[in-house]
């Protein structure tokens, strides 16, 4: 009664009024023509047999607004397909990136570090066959194993490091020792029973040691690092493959094609709205944010290690280097080494037709074994340089901190998928032409509880975004293992000889860089004086019994019994000062 009164009191004013509404919320009779939305269906590549020339009353549409529209229901169900085809794209669009990175930088890396280990092997057999002749190429078989193991420990084979140089060194120690008594014939009991002596007599010194510790760190970095892009790789290859829920194609065509059904298929997203869709559409796979950081961070660590204390260069390098060197040492201690086993294990017979002769006089025709010149050092991958690779992958690891929690702000800047940001007037609210007025929900599942836009079921976790955290934390750990130079797949074998960190810090030898004392980029604070010395073990394989920081056996303490008020004097002293010697 009021309205009708209303209406012929002021007819001029209830007129205006309408034409702004009509304005502002687009048409509301019938007649309009859908000639911009049938053109922009077309091009879509649909056919518009079924799309109306002009408005039609819209109580048949079930996603988007019901008022007059210039969509069928079949255009609806077609625009909502498209929605969801479009929302997919740019998730595999935007993650493009990822995938290229991983795939390129896994290649790389993997071609060099196998390069890197044939040419090593290379080198040796022209060095050796050069300095050693026949004495190299009757024996080349010793190192050819020693090569084939590497790389099936590199390709991911379930090798352990530690026993592949500890049978090398004890094979090469059974050879040796012929070589440096060929006037002697050893049985393989008594060859066994050289091995059991070299345990303590230690005839290539303190080489084996350190060459271990620089090929277990340095392989397992190698390994965890070329492990960890082809993770990442598959990780992101999952994660892409979405499928978009019911709740979110709704929302992704409300947002997206409604304009389009409402005559405007110019009008764009407001971008809060779009957010709110994107953070609800994508609420599982920004859960990964926590687990993909963590990864991120490792693989960027691992590299770094990679250029520093665990370079891969410099331990091919020094394979045939440290393994010249270590022959060296054994013949240059022959006698004292033949002798000690000698008595250990028996006099072994005489090869016949040789006299007996002293180790001295029968290595005194052979050709001298010696170290290699600088010059002849094994050369690096051809074309390629570990530095420029790890600088490169670096580069680009950077950026991907944080991508799947930013990944709805990343598609909705997109010009083409949302108005931008300072149009917040002139957008498409999901209803009509004007502001969003709703606020931008949270990150991750539990943040989505009051998203305006988008119904998601937190009751039941993503179960493939589950795995995906759990393959991220696998791959994290290895990789965080490998930068203490300790292999996951042999931690009781490895930790102690390969890792070279003692009680869990930080140590590195001298054996990097060109073998003088390196400096660690941190260190270690000095051990808690009143902390109690580990005993030294008694058998160390590849262990030296010397204190390197004194050059002086710890046993060098002892004296005879009159100074024993002296000793335990010295040895307080000692006990309080040892843990600064490291």
């Amino acid at each position: 009664m009021v309205s009708r009164l209303y209406a012929q009191k002021y007819p001029l004013v209830l007129l205006c009024t309408l034409a702004a509404l009509s304005w502002t919320w687009g048409p509301v009779t019938a007649g309009r023509s859908c000639s911009e939305t049938r053109h922009v269906y077309a091009e879509k590549g649909y056919s518009t047999n079924t799309a109306p020339l002009t408005q039609i009353s819209g109580e048949h549409l079930r996603l988007c607004p019901q008022d007059y529209t210039c969509c069928s229901s079949q255009m609806e169900e077609t625009l909502a397909h498209q929605s969801e085809t479009d929302f997919l794209s740019a998730i595999d669009d935007t993650s493009q990136f990822l995938h290229t990175t991983f795939t390129q930088r896994h290649r790389k890396f993997d071609e060099f570090f196998r390069e890197l280990i044939d040419l090593s092997e290379k080198s040796m057999n022209q060095m050796f066959t050069k300095t050693y002749g026949r004495l190299f190429t009757q024996n080349a078989n010793v190192f050819q194993e020693l090569f084939v193991e590497l790389r099936r420990y590199y390709s991911g084979g379930s090798v352990s490091l530690t026993e592949v140089l500890s049978e090398f060194w004890s094979r090469l120690v059974e050879r040796v020792f012929s070589l440096v008594n060929p006037q002697y014939q050893f049985s393989d009991e008594y060859l066994e029973c050289v091995n059991k002596h070299a345990e303590q007599l230690q005839p290539f010194g303190d080489l084996p040691r350190k060459l271990g510790l620089q090929v277990s760190r340095a392989f397992i970095a190698a390994r965890a690092l070329v492990q960890g892009l082809a993770t990442g790789r598959d990780i992101v290859n999952k994660a892409a493959k979405l499928s978009a829920g019911a709740g979110c194609v709704r929302a992704l065509m409300r947002q997206w094609y409604c304009p389009l059904c409402r005559g405007m298929p110019s009008l764009r997203p407001c971008h809060t709205l779009c957010l709110n869709v994107m953070k609800g559409c994508l609420a599982n796979t920004a859960d990964l944010d926590t687990e993909w950081n963590n990864f991120i961070d490792a693989l960027y660590q691992v590299s770094e290690k990679l250029e520093g204390p665990f370079n891969m260069e410099l331990a091919a390098d020094s394979i045939s280097v440290k393994v010249s060197e270590a022959i060296m040492h054994m013949q240059e201690n022959s006698i004292a080494t033949s002798t000690k086993v000698f008595q250990g294990c028996g006099s072994p017979r005489l090869t016949p037709g040789r006299s007996r002769r002293s180790p001295k006089e029968s290595g005194g025709n052979r050709r001298p074994f010696r170290t290699f010149s600088p010059e002849e050092k094994p050369t690096t991958a051809t074309g390629t340089n570990l530095d420029r690779l790890v600088s490169e992958l670096k580069e680009r690891l950077r950026p991907m901190r944080g991508f799947w929690v930013s990944l709805p702000h990343t598609i909705c800047n997109d010009k083409n998928m949302a108005a931008d940001v300072t149009n917040e007037d002139r957008c498409w609210n999901g209803q009509t032409r004007g502001r969003y007025l709703p606020d931008v929900t949270g990150d991750g599942l539990m943040s989505q509880i009051n998203n305006p836009e988008v119904e998601v079921d937190m009751a039941r976790p993503d179960v493939r975004t589950r795995q995906l955290i759990m393959e991220l934390r696998v791959a994290t750990n290895r990789l965080k293992h490998a930068q203490a130079g300790q292999d996951t797949d042999f931690m009781d074998s490895e930790v102690e000889e390969g890792s070279g960190s003692g009680g869990g810090g930080e140590r590195y030898s001298d054996d990097w860089p060109g073998y003088r004392p390196y400096s660690p980029p941190y260190s270690k604070p000095p051990l808690n004086p009143q902390t109690p010395i580990k005993p030294p073990r008694v058998r160390d394989r590849t262990g030296s019994k010397w204190n390197r920081s004194k050059g002086q056996s710890i046993s060098a303490v002892s004296r005879p019994a009159f100074f024993s008020l002296a000793v335990l004097f010295w040895l307080s002293v000692m006990v309080t000062v040892a843990p600064f010697w490291r």
